[in-house]
Order: C-alpha cells, then sequence, then structure tokens
C-alpha cells in the first residue's frame, strides 16, 4: 500500500483485491458475452452511494467479471465487450485495485471522480502499476459508473485494445549477420550461443532499452496490431556491429591458447567493433578493451611516425642497427642480433630496438606522445554499454625514458582494443570511431586528427614489411597483411603483440606472459585461418 493510502471498510469502500488464477476462465461468445455467470444485471443498486458503488465496479472488475462490472454502468453493453476483451488479450494472473480514500458526493452533486490504483500481475514478477479515475454519474436510475473505456488506461480510447506481448525466446540483440546473440527470457536476455565477453553488457544495454525485460504491454488498434508500448518497450531488436564470424574466428583462437589472451578486431572504414574475444585465463575483467600493458615494439608504428613527420627519416634512409646501444643512461640491446646500416624499412621489420633508440633520442620530449595521439592512443570514446581506455603516451621526462618509450615501454601504455584502432587508422587513413550499436550512437570524447597521407603511406609499407620480409613472415600466407609484433618485458616475463590489417579488417592480439612475440603471431595465424 502506498504512503498515505487509507484502508476503508465494506461500509463506505474498501481496498480491492481480486484473483485470478486460472486463465481462460472466461468463455466468450464472438460479441465478447460471458456465458459462463449468471443473467446480467440490468440495474445497479440504489442504495448504494458514490463510493460504494465505485468499490463494487473495482471488485468485479477485479475479480474478471465483465457482466457483472459492465452491470453497474451507463453503458452494460459496451462495459462488458471491453471488459470481456481486456482479460482475453492480457491474461493476468491477478488484478488489484486501491482507492486512496473516500470521495462522497457534496450534496446536490451529480458527478463523483473517484481516483484509483490499479495493478495488474502477470506472474514470474511482471507487474504493472499505474493510477486511473473513474466517474460516478447520477440519474434517474441511481448512481451509475460512467462507462469509458479511458478508466481501465487513460489511453485506452475507442477502436483501441492493450495486449500483453511475451518476447521470450525472441531476439533481444542481433548480430551485424543477423543471427541473434541474446533472446529474451522471463527474467532479461540471455546468451543465444556461448556467453562471450560482450554478453553481460549487450544484456545490459537491451534491458536498459525495453524498460521491461522480456515482455511489454502494447497498445493496439482495431485490428490487434501493435500501435505503441505502454508499458516497457516494443521495439525491434537492438543490432550490434558485431560479426559471427570474425567473433567465432577470435573466440576460438583465443580459446586455444595455453597462455592468457586477447584479440580486438575492427572494421577500418567504419569502426565497427566486429569481435572482442579473450579466453578464461584472462579472467573476467575487459582487459581486451581496457587493459593497458606495454605495447612492446607495436610502438614503432608510432616512434617511426615521429621519425618521419620530423624529417629524421622514411622508409629508404640508412640508419645504423647495432646489436647494443647506450643512449645517455639507458643501455638498449636486440634480441640477439645486428642488422649493421639498413634501411628503416629492414630496421622495422626486423624489430631493430637499437634503431629507433637512436632515432628517437634527439626529438622533442612531445614527438612520441603526438605521434601516438595521430594514431589514435590519445582519443576517449563513450560506446553504450563498454568501458573502454585506449592508451596513455606522455611526454619522456628525460632521455632515457624517451628511448625506452621509443620501443614500447618506459612509461607507454595500450590496451588491444587501443592497438586495433591504432592500425586501423594506418589502414583507413583518417581517424576511425569505434562503434559497437548500429542505432545507438558512440560519443566523441577525445577526438583525434590522423598523421598526413605522406606519414600513412609510409606507415604502409613499413607495415607490409614486416610480413613480407620480418618477423610476420608466417601470415604472408593470409592475404594481404600489414602489421607489427611486439615483445612487451614486464616483471618475470614479456607478453606477446601483433597487431595489423588485412583489406578492411583490423585488429590486434595479445598474448600474456609468452615471453615472445611469435605466440601473438601464431594466435594471429590461427584467427586469420579461420575467416
Amino acid at each position: 500500500m502506498r504512503t498515505g493510502q487509507k484502508r476503508l471498510v465494506v461500509a463506505v469502500g474498501f481496498v480491492l483485491v481480486a484473483a485470478i488464477t486460472t486463465v481462460g476462465v472466461f468463455q466468450l461468445l464472438p460479441n465478447g458475452t460471458d456465458t459462463s455467470g449468471p443473467a446480467p444485471t440490468t440495474t445497479a443498486e440504489p442504495a448504494l452511494t458514490p463510493s460504494g458503488l465505485a468499490d463494487q465496479f473495482l471488485d468485479r472488475f477485479t475479480a474478471g467479471d465483465p457482466q457483472a462490472a459492465g452491470a453497474l454502468t451507463d453503458d452494460p453493453a459496451a462495459a462488458t465487450t471491453v471488459l470481456s476483451d481486456l482479460w482475453r488479450t492480457l491474461l493476468p494472473k491477478s488484478v488489484t485495485a486501491t482507492r486512496d480514500g473516500l470521495v462522497e458526493a457534496p450534496a446536490g452533486a451529480s458527478t463523483v471522480d473517484q481516483p484509483f490504483t490499479i495493478t495488474w500481475d502477470f506472474g514470474q514478477e511482471r507487474t504493472w502499476t499505474y493510477p486511473s479515475v473513474l466517474r460516478v454519474v447520477r440519474d434517474e436510475r441511481g448512481w451509475l459508473v460512467a462507462w469509458r473505456s479511458e478508466l481501465v488506461h487513460p489511453k485506452l480510447t475507442a477502436g483501441r485494445g492493450l495486449a500483453f506481448r511475451d518476447l521470450t525466446g525472441k531476439p533481444a540483440v542481433l548480430g551485424s549477420d543477423d543471427a541473434p546473440l541474446l533472446t529474451w527470457s522471463p527474467t532479461g536476455p540471455v546468451a543465444e550461443c556461448p556467453a562471450s565477453l560482450l554478453t553481460p553488457a549487450l544484456g545490459r544495454v537491451a534491458a536498459g532499452r525495453a524498460g521491461t525485460p522480456g515482455w511489454f504491454i502494447a497498445l493496439t488498434d482495431g485490428a490487434g496490431q501493435d500501435v505503441s508500448a505502454l508499458h516497457g518497450s516494443g521495439t525491434a531488436p537492438l543490432r550490434t556491429s558485431l560479426s559471427g564470424a570474425v567473433q567465432r574466428a577470435a573466440q576460438s583462437a583465443v580459446d586455444s591458447d595455453r597462455y592468457a589472451a586477447a584479440v580486438v578486431a575492427l572494421r577500418p572504414s567504419t569502426g565497427e567493433l566486429l569481435a572482442v574475444a579473450q579466453n578464461a585465463s584472462a579472467g573476467d575483467q575487459p582487459i581486451a578493451l581496457s587493459g593497458l600493458y606495454p605495447p612492446g615494439s607495436t610502438f614503432k608504428v608510432a616512434t617511426a611516425a615521429a621519425m618521419i613527420s620530423a624529417g629524421r627519416a622514411d622508409v629508404g634512409t640508412v640508419l645504423p642497427c647495432p646489436g647494443s646501444v647506450t643512449v645517455g643512461e639507458r643501455t638498449i640491446d636486440n634480441a640477439n642480433f645486428a642488422l649493421g646500416d639498413v634501411p628503416l624499412r629492414t630496421a622495422f621489420a626486423r624489430s631493430c630496438n637499437t634503431t629507433f633508440a637512436l632515432g628517437a633520442a634527439d626529438l622533442s620530449p612531445d614527438a612520441l606522445p603526438a605521434a601516438a595521439t595521430q594514431l589514435g592512443l590519445g582519443a576517449d570514446f563513450e560506446i553504450p554499454g563498454i568501458v573502454t581506455e585506449l592508451g596513455t603516451v606522455r611526454p619522456a621526462a628525460n632521455t632515457a625514458e624517451q628511448v625506452e618509450n621509443s620501443i614500447g615501454q618506459g612509461t607507454v601504455r595500450a590496451s588491444p582494443l587501443g592497438l586495433a584502432l591504432m592500425a586501423a587508422t594506418v589502414a583507413h587513413g583518417a581517424p576511425v570511431t569505434p562503434t559497437l550499436w548500429a542505432a545507438l550512437d558512440t560519443k566523441t570524447v577525445t577526438a583525434y586528427t590522423a598523421p598526413p597521407p605522406e606519414v600513412l603511406t609510409s606507415l604502409r609499407t613499413l607495415m607490409r614489411a614486416v610480413v613480407t620480409d620480418g618477423l610476420g613472415a608466417p601470415l604472408a600466407r593470409f592475404g594481404e597483411v600489414h602489421g607489427k609484433t611486439g615483445t612487451a618485458e614486464v616483471s618475470g616475463g614479456a607478453h606477446g603483440w601483433f597487431i595489423g590489417y588485412r583489406d578492411d579488417l583490423a585488429f590486434a592480439t595479445l598474448v600474456i606472459d609468452a615471453s615472445t612475440s611469435s605466440a601473438a603471431v601464431d594466435l594471429t595465424a590461427r584467427f586469420l585461418g579461420a575467416l
């Protein structure tokens, strides 16, 4: 009972509760007449007060007796028909009506409005509550309920109806290929196929949009077709950008890995997220979307962009690649190799740490952050249902930190989504806004501007060389793949990365504690091979 309600005694009105426990109790003729009860009463009891009449009407209405309720109105036939149809289309388990205090007629009055609150209970904790008003009028027959269908619900006007719509088993969220990702259950959306990392987020957004999970009350027209949703939402299933084929390939790839692993894939031309996958070893937190890790040599994409933008080198510029170099107080080593003097293209493909440490040493402290920002790592987006972190790159405090940052160590951090966005920016040649929903927009909190076209052209050449002549060679059989490997040293081990793109598919793979980037290359091969 709501605060402030008065519980009233029978003589002057009372709280009414009547339950219908069996659906289909009433047998209706085609014209809506109920044949299961006694013959209709044609007049209301003249001794009833307006308050008592209101109580009797609500009592018979909530008891599911359309004829008896209709007999208390000034239009029994119309009231009986509407109320009969109402019970047939709503099929409630029970109905309660509560009046908030007594409203008696002033002396000489011929009209009294009686406010009440009605609650429909459809079982499984599905209820619908709202206020309404019935009007009692006096004529030569005495007090009667002034029949109008709006007393049942304010929007139930002539020619309209109400219907309960159960969405159980129907799609709540669709993938880009129209395959159901989640379907409705009585308690909300559930995964149609094995749950993925994004299942909880997709379910929350779908349930939030529906208002009342898995069901709604429809206002219908004369043909029984839905006009609008009065409670809950009758909108079509939400559509995501997720591709069933790409998601399955990504999930299968990470699930087959013995290390904690994640894959993010998106479409460079549109920013649509195609797959977000991580395996059980990676835990329940969405590291694919917001886990920040040292990106290792994948960050050389940004370092190369900074060197090219500053005019220090380009694809064919010959640069030293010694096995080890000391810059300031920091010694940088390669992975047991030295190439001598080689073009930047070769140093990038073979991931020569010393080349990039030397190249970045005399760049301005903000050169690397500026280049990373142009590739999307400094951007910020709000995507409905999910929380994302792309990366952080701050100006180096000293030369040692600058050279560490140049090879993706030091203070540089990025997420798989952030690095997938970086690869997508190179592929697309313009800023990319990641999206998840067809009808729900991504909000850009911090925008970014892509590198100049000539820098992007050089980056594409460098990333292609990684696959044709470098550490990404095992991926050459999967088409025109561009990419960059990365081994990110952390306390006690190293993470493996591979980022890249092929046609209109950009991606990032992360294998945690795998010691080497080859583990990420292998995972990427399984991913691309399954497409």
